[in-house]
């Protein structure tokens, strides 16, 4: 018996059947069965079923006798499946990569539910990718198995049958099947979950929902959008059955007159003669349905309400109207105004690029004005210090006021300051790309610093990968990258990957990454106190588990159980946990002591020296955190969706910096023994070191300010410390082993200095994240 029947009804869908079908045969979870469904279509839809079915045992073709339309296609199906659980696909859809196995997980977690309710996205006939705007209903919050009466707003879902597995002895028992007709997931998806006695939520998205240019069964002008009247009746008969749920009636009923109004005012949807037929329809229905104890709906949908069940569709129609330019006039006061000013600031941009340039004005920002952060801060602090003629100010939101250091100045980003110090500062120093709207003078130089050795796709490598570039212009992006004089590397596959992929006229400056300067400065005592500060038992082995975002998915949702992980490995270890920043500081698991949520923590290099081991998946902070010679472990359950996604420059479950996970209790055994810290764990740690750890001596910040703002020539510079004589800060904990002992001598020729101005720099908070 397989775990999964994937039902895929095909009717007129010739031109999509393919990337269907291979959506589902190419998951890289294997244990199921793809019941295709020919609903008697003209075209080449049976041939193409019959083709996979020749070429894979798991596909099983079933061709209907005449055309039954989509609902009894889908129970044919159902008739057939044999799996534990149902999942339907329509077949101009596709199943994204890694879906099925991100789905079973969550079932095998969650106690294998009755319903498991997933994510989507909508792909466009240009394939634009859109997630689902109410995709925020699906994060975890409460019990993960839950009744519909704990989570209620799951009814603002769009109701379709695509986006859920069924468990088949749960749609066996209570008879459920699917009605002929338009909207016949109406009918099947009300009564499925207000049944259900266990549902679960996977705030992933699994299916990509094709918005076809034309010839979608609801971008169609017929009649049978009539249909919707019969399948609400449906419903409520399900309801008058079902007298336990009767409380649901005016939230049904709420829905029901929202879906009217949304087929009535849809344009294109109902043709001219049906308009009048439809409107009186709806009344009907409203009034035949309404609760007795019905209250007002909110806002404008109290007016909808009123005249639907008076039938009153010409009012309908200019209330509609006047409400529409009612908000089009309360919009326009405000974009009127952001006009004016958007207008006042551009003039006086275009005033202070007639002003000479200021020779001794640097302006630095990171993160898109996240605050002092990353290589610019690191930049900043040291130019402060070997180059006092240079003003120094820093572009941030009031929001990060609190992370500048004392003395450096902020610039509100968009304010008059702001486009004064673009247009006149000599030095322009970034992580990322400043606005496309700045324009770069000659005396002007831009350092691009960036924020990590690349392992995903990035720049020019994203025009096959829309999903992950979200839209980017690429024209722009270009057009920005020439605005660079220096662009900072940290490693030689670094320096390939940006030439390659932002391809411009600027020098390459291999130095290595400011920001990881301190890992080579810091000492013993600055490890214990920082672990002090955060909560972290002396006699515990600390663990940063820092994870980065995907483009397939929304939100944070941790891969890994970690108060689970905790409990199975005993009171030695603790966990520090610190989500991407796109993800910001929303809702986090609650730590128990031993879990410690960091996501707010001003500095990613303090969280690092304070770790004995790092837990990452495809973040760039494993590339930092090998500078401290320190155990990491990759936990790569979703490896072959990822790169999939995002696209990789190297597989890094081959070349990793330390032992590889796919699942959580493979993570558990690697703790479990010395395999996270062993022999074999530090040969792959020091491979991935002499690869990318080349120039991360603790000099980076130095080599730069010389360079970049003091004018030095290249073979003036401080040379590069070997790796073999690099002392990084020590973990306070080495597998069971205390370390103690005084901190290590500074190995910069700098000196005594040089290590006190460093450690002034480590001591100011600054603000960082992994990436």
């Amino acid at each position: 018996m397989p775990r999964f029947s994937v039902i895929v009804p095909a009717y007129e869908v010739q031109a999509y059947l393919h990337d269907c079908l291979r959506s589902v045969l190419d998951q890289d979870f294997a244990d199921l069965e793809l019941i295709a469904v020919d609903d008697h279509s003209p075209d080449a839809c049976g041939a193409i079923i019959d083709e996979a079915a020749a070429r894979d045992p798991r596909v099983r073709p079933v061709h209907l006798g005449e055309n039954a339309g989509l609902g009894r296609a889908r129970n044919a199906g159902i008739r057939r499946a044999t799996g534990d659980y149902l999942v339907f696909l329509d077949g101009d859809d596709t199943l994204a990569p890694g879906a099925l196995r991100a789905i079973a997980e969550r079932l095998e977690r969650t106690g294998d539910p009755q319903v498991l309710v997933y994510d989507y996205t909508r792909v466009d006939w240009t394939g634009r990718a859109t997630r689902n705007v109410r995709a925020e209903l699906l994060r975890q919050s409460g019990p993960e198995v839950f009744t519909l009466d704990q989570r209620p707003e799951l009814l603002g879902l769009l109701m379709v049958a695509w986006n859920k597995a069924y468990r088949r002895d749960f749609i066996r028992a209570e008879g459920f099947a699917f009605p002929s007709g338009f909207y016949e997931d109406t009918p099947w998806t009300f009564p499925v979950l207000l049944s259900a006695e266990s549902v679960a939520v996977l705030d992933r998205v699994c299916v990509r929902y094709r918005q076809r240019r034309r010839g979608g069964i609801l971008r169609t002008t017929s009649r049978r959008h009539l249909d919707v009247f019969d399948q609400y009746e449906r419903v409520f008969r399900f309801l008058d059955g079902r007298p336990e749920l009767a409380h649901w009636r005016p939230a049904l009923f709420q829905r029901m007159v929202e879906h009217f109004a949304a087929v009535f005012t849809a344009p294109g949807r109902l043709p001219a003669g049906a308009r009048a037929e439809f409107f009186r329809r709806a009344g009907a229905h409203h009034r035949r349905y309404r609760p007795a104890d019905a209250t007002t709906p909110p806002g404008r949908a109290w007016w909808r309400c009123l005249l639907l069940r008076l039938g009153a569709r010409r009012v309908f129609q200019f209330l509609r109207g006047a409400d529409r330019v009612r908000r089009g006039a309360m919009t326009l006061a405000p974009m009127v105004y952001a006009r004016l000013r958007t207008a006042a600031l551009w003039l006086h941009y275009r005033v202070q690029l007639c002003r000479p340039v200021d020779p001794g004005l640097a302006v630095f920002a990171a993160y898109w004005h996240r605050g002092y952060a990353c290589n610019p801060a690191a930049i900043e602090t040291t130019v402060r210090q070997l180059a006092p003629g240079v003003r120094t100010a820093w572009i941030t939101t009031a929001e990060y006021a609190h992370t500048l250091p004392p003395g450096v100045r902020r610039i509100q980003p968009g304010s008059p300051a702001y486009w004064t110090a673009l247009a006149r500062a000599r030095f322009l120093v970034n992580n990322v790309n400043f606005t496309p709207r700045m324009r770069k003078r000659p005396g002007q130089v831009h350092l691009q610093t960036h924020h990590g050795t690349p392992l995903k796709h990035m720049g020019l490598d994203l025009l096959d990968r829309p999903a992950a570039a979200r839209g980017m212009d690429f024209g722009e992006l270009l057009e920005r990258v020439d605005r660079w004089d220096y662009s900072l590397s940290a490693n030689r596959h670094t320096t390939l990957t940006w030439e390659r992929v932002y391809p411009s006229g600027y020098t390459t400056l291999a130095y290595g990454s400011p920001r990881n300067d301190v890992f080579q400065r810091a000492g013993a005592g600055d490890v214990a106190r920082l672990r002090e500060r955060l909560g972290i038992p002396a006699d515990s082995t600390a663990v940063l588990y820092a994870p980065t975002h995907r483009d397939y998915q929304r939100g944070f949702v941790p891969r890994l159980d970690l108060e689970r992980v905790a409990r199975t490995l005993g009171p030695g270890f603790t966990f520090l946990v610190r989500p991407h920043y796109f993800y910001g500081h929303g809702p986090r698991p609650r730590g128990t002591g031993r879990v410690i949520d960091v996501s707010a923590h001003s500095s990613v290099e303090e969280l690092c020296l304070a770790a004995d081991a790092l837990i990452t998946d495809y973040s760039s902070i494993m590339f930092d955190y090998a500078n401290l010679d320190r155990p990491i472990v990759i936990h790569a359950d979703d490896w072959d969706a990822y790169r999939a996604t995002r696209g990789t420059y190297f597989d890094i479950t081959a070349h990793p910096p330390g032992p590889v996970s796919r699942s959580e209790s493979e993570l558990i055994a690697l703790f479990a023994t010395d395999a996270w810290y062993g022999t074999r764990a530090t040969a792959l740690r020091a491979s991935f070191r002499a690869r990318f750890c080349p120039y991360d001596d603790g000099r980076a910040a130095e080599r730069v300010v010389r360079r970049v703002f003091l004018g030095q020539r290249a073979e003036l510079l401080p040379p590069v410390v070997p790796l073999t004589e690099r002392r990084p800060a020590p973990a306070a904990r080495r597998g069971d082993a205390v370390v103690t002992g005084p901190a290590p001598a500074d190995a910069s020729p700098a000196g005594a200095s040089a290590a006190a101005a460093a450690q002034r720099h480590w001591s100011r908070p600054h603000r960082s994240r992994p990436h």
